[in-house]
């Protein structure tokens, strides 16, 4: 029997979508907790190779359960592509600063990306930026200082790198929705693991031939040093990693082409939730109150936004 959710998708199902999300976020807050947990094992480069591997290896398996190699090869490779790329520097951004984040930073930062999708609305698509996108934005920047806390003494530009990973993330979601929607998710999910793949091994390579100084490499081990040594634990970490990986990226990617994004962005901030709970159960690690009050006014700027999108989108149906 063939993989249905594997095949090109036919049509809008939010309810089938709302499932997928939730799965989703889950896996890739687990993950993303774990990747914090084992930053001190192996290096960012190490780690984007081996999951890659994995990722690809169990694409294959995925296709052919579907019944079709075919699944993962794109419609249009460019935009599918771009996304991968988009992605990979993403990831750089977020997982670089993983060894001195607390997974609550890392993952308000990455969700302020619905502020960034408003910024790029008006010069990407040709939307006006009304009031209440302004609301939104203010709400989610005051949200990001109260993470970030600038007028501390320990505060440190490591802290930036999770909001630049979430402006990335912002182009990735624009990319999905306007220029993706009908390619497969093994398709979307192999692209991304080829790009994965390629900058894992490119960074090896070059941190070889050009090894950074012994005091960067000691400072900032995760991204400065190419290749540690390989233990079997950082190998089944990988693997382990590589499908949760997957998993999280088919499904959020499955979810948004099924059901309107305005719908589904409100759901997706329960990230922040799983991301609190993991860094809770892992880590013996609750955010503080400063820290809820700006994880609650990010969650609320992307509603408003969503909320707003929403509105539009059916003033748009109604007038037609």
């Amino acid at each position: 029997m063939k993989l249905t959710l594997f095949e090109h998708p036919s049509g809008d199902r939010p309810l089938a979508a709302l499932g997928l999300l939730l799965t989703g976020v889950f896996a890739l807050a687990l993950q993303d907790s774990l990747v914090k947990l084992m930053s001190g094992d192996t290096s960012f480069w190490q780690f984007q190779t081996l999951r890659s591997i994995g990722n690809l290896s169990f694409i294959v398996i995925l296709a052919l359960a579907s019944g079709s190699l075919g699944l993962m090869v794109p419609r249009n490779w460019r935009p599918v592509y771009l996304r991968g790329a988009l992605l990979t520097v993403c990831m750089f951004c977020f997982f670089g600063g993983a060894p001195y984040l607390t997974v609550p930073q890392m993952a308000a930062g990455l969700y302020t990306y619905p502020l960034f999708v408003s910024l790029l609305a008006g010069p990407v698509l040709g939307e006006s930026v009304g009031p209440w996108r302004i609301f939104a934005l203010l709400v989610g920047a005051v949200g990001a200082a109260f993470i970030l806390s600038p007028w501390q003494d320990d505060f440190s530009a490591v802290q930036l790198l999770p909001i630049l990973a979430g402006f990335f993330y912002a182009t990735n979601i624009l990319t999905l929705r306007r220029a993706c929607r009908k390619e497969s998710p093994l398709a979307l999910a192999f692209a991304v693991g080829v790009v994965f793949i390629v900058s894992g091994v490119a960074g090896i390579v070059l941190l070889s031939w050009f090894p950074l100084s012994a005091e960067i490499r000691e400072t900032i081990p995760f991204v400065a040093i190419g290749w540690p040594e390989l233990t079997f634990l950082v190998a089944g970490f990988a693997l382990f990693a590589s499908v949760l990986n997957l998993t999280g990226n088919i499904c959020l990617a499955r979810a948004y082409q099924t059901a309107d994004a305005s719908w589904l962005a409100p759901i997706d901030f329960s990230y922040l939730i799983f991301a609190a709970l993991w860094s809770r159960v892992i880590f013996d690690q609750w955010p503080t109150s400063q820290a809820l009050i700006g994880m609650g006014l990010i969650g609320a700027a992307g509603v408003i936004t969503a909320w707003r999108e929403r509105v539009i989108a059916t003033g748009k149906r109604i007038s037609l």
